[in-house]
């Protein structure tokens, strides 16, 4: 026995200096894009190219014992040079006002409104986490834990599951690559927005219908939609087999981080009843991977569960159940789940799949391709089975109890509190 609790202190022992060296690589909390092919960037007239090249982040370098306990992740798509197109407001589509700065916890972002008064944004590639991380972990020194985790996160997977979602018939923002110099038109944004590499994306927000839908009256966000349905009750629907499909979708692409400020709804509206189609932004989880000690450990089902990493296969269904499904799918008929399965299944085959990818820099094609699109097929055959899983957790949970994230101040009806169709009248 003592030999084994000799042994033990020194698996400690061994596993802490190895997690503290793994922090020690570096003490940065944050770092912009690299430009690659300009020197003195103050001074550069960017007016005078259409494009840069540059790395996302060389933030995530590792030695062996850093990839050992933090995973190898996405690290060598982050530090990989590419091409992106150089933007300037003043002319982009007529001209773009910015509006204002955005909220996220993480992500730097501008809203921006064409001279058409449709909202787009511009979301910062590289990320922020600094706001995240816990006393503790600064008082224990342990920060770079949460900074590195960014790492797990596919810096253009965006790219790639807005291609999917078109050939899924899946609403998308539409997001691009582009990398936004200074500029006047930034004013006191500069400092902050100058010079960084970006997603440019449609809002999912918008009184202007920028959709093909030529239905569509507006974008609203699942608060106004709430708003909505409590003035107008049973003449406003959800379209669920469209919300199961997304949902379903959001399983093959491995996008755990699925809230219900996460998505929008394009509103229909015929005579006097409205039809709301969901539309989901923020996919910086798409393709999500843990590797390495530690993040393998936070995202067990018993620690984080819905802190998912992407693998062939799904793990653990009731750890990607969020209020947002049980709210709006509740006392949805299985017969729904499957159609909408067998419908990915069939619009998303290999080929297409395949095609894709050309969405993406050929060097980050080259890097993550294969591994991705194996991981899907895998998911994909699996599909059906998932979608009654899924059905199985929204109907073992039940309706919800407190208020989705957003709508806290709504005060809403306890029949429309717990889900969407809860005050539906019976004739």
């Amino acid at each position: 026995m003592k030999t084994f609790g000799k042994l033990f202190i020194f698996i400690v022992i061994a596993f802490i200096g190895a997690l503290y060296w793994s922090l020690s690589s570096t003490n940065e909390n944050f770092k912009k894009a690299e430009l690659l092919n300009i020197d003195n960037i103050s001074s550069f007239n960017f007016k005078a190219i259409d494009s840069v090249v540059l790395a996302a982040s060389t933030l995530y370098k590792a030695d062996d014992i850093k990839l050992l306990m933090q995973g190898e992740q996405y690290r060598k798509a982050w530090e990989t040079p590419i091409k992106v197109p150089v933007i300037f407001l003043d002319s982009l589509q007529g001209g773009m006002e910015v509006l204002k700065k955005g909220g996220g916890k993480q992500t730097h972002s501008l809203k921006l409104e064409s001279e058409k008064g449709i909202k787009y944004t511009l979301r910062s590639i590289n990320k922020d986490p600094r706001a995240l991380i816990p006393d503790l972990a600064k008082t224990l020194g342990l920060e770079n834990i949460v900074i590195d985790g960014i790492s797990a996160q596919h810096p253009y997977g965006a790219i790639l599951v807005s291609e999917l979602a078109k050939a899924a018939s899946i609403y998308t923002t539409h997001p691009k690559i582009v990398f936004i110099p200074k500029q006047k038109i930034l004013e006191n944004y500069n400092a902050q927005f100058g010079n960084r590499l970006y997603l440019l994306e449609y809002e999912t927000d918008s009184h202007v219908n920028w959709t093909n839908n030529k239905n569509a009256i507006e974008i609203i966000e699942t608060d106004d939609l709430q708003k909505l349905k409590l003035n107008q009750e049973n003449t406003v629907v959800i379209d669920k087999s469209a919300l199961i499909r997304l949902r379903l979708f959001d399983f093959l692409i491995g996008d755990w981080d699925r809230h219900a400020k996460q998505y929008g709804w394009v509103i229909e509206k015929q005579d006097h009843n409205y039809r709301a189609i969901p539309l989901a932004g923020d996919r910086d989880n798409a393709f999500f991977k843990t590797e390495g000690i530690i993040p393998t450990i936070l995202s067990n089902k018993n620690m984080v569960p819905e802190l998912q990493s992407f693998e062939k296969e799904i793990d653990f269904m009731p750890g990607l159940v969020y209020p947002f499904d049980r709210y709006f799918l509740y006392n949805t008929s299985e017969k729904v789940f499957i159609a909408e399965a067998e419908k990915l299944q069939k619009s998303l085959t290999n080929k297409v799949i395949y095609d894709a990818l050309n969405a993406w820099p050929k060097e980050i094609q080259a890097l993550d391709g294969k591994e991705i699109i194996e991981k899907m097929i895998s998911r994909r055959i699996d599909l059906v089975a998932y979608a009654k899983e899924f059905k199985k957790v929204i109907d073992k949970k039940g309706v919800v109890k407190d208020p989705l994230k957003g709508s806290g101040k709504l005060n809403l009806p306890l029949e429309l509190l717990e889900c969407f169709d809860c005050t539906k009248k019976v004739n």
